[in-house]
């Protein structure tokens, strides 16, 4: 009984902190133009709304594929979605990470932390849901740091 309180205590402080991390992720973005959010800041072509897309298609195949409930909507084939084409809105993008937001989250409430799951393209495939969310967590919050710094370079905004 207790290791089911430790799990289920231990998969809602994880899925809260993602749920923050994300909408901190989206605030890097209020008040810029779409000039500055497109704007590649680094020799890589980073940019703001780069970032969001490459988090939503991670996140869908994450909690999508690895559990085989893939995401009912599209999702940026790999090595293209670390920028905006210039046909993609930023309310296209914004609005497939919150669609993705969605269905990781119905995901997550719908297995136990220790669902078993597999990512073919790690050297250790076989994962838990306890696994892909600490890693999905530490993704986005890899990537705010990485927004964190392109904000400021934009217009001096931290935080």
């Amino acid at each position: 009984m207790l290791g089911l309180v430790i799990d289920d205590f231990a998969k809602e402080y994880l899925h809260s902190d993602l749920r923050e991390i994300r909408e901190t992720m989206l605030r890097k973005l209020d008040g810029l133009s779409e000039y500055d959010v497109r704007r590649p800041l680094t020799s890589t072509g980073t940019n703001l709304l780069g970032l969001v897309k490459h988090l939503a298609a991670w996140e869908a195949r994450y909690f999508g594929e690895v559990f085989e409930r893939p995401f009912p909507g599209a999702i940026p084939e790999r090595g293209t979605d670390l920028w905006a084409t210039e046909h993609e809105t930023r309310e296209e993008i914004i609005g497939r990470y919150r669609r993705v937001w969605e269905h990781s989250d119905a995901t997550i409430a719908a297995l136990p932390i220790d669902a078993p799951g597999r990512v073919p393209w790690w050297p250790r495939p076989d994962v838990m849901l306890f696994n892909i969310l600490v890693h999905m967590l530490t993704e986005t919050n890899r990537h705010a740091g990485h927004a964190d710094i392109l904000r400021e370079q934009l217009d001096g905004s931290v935080g």
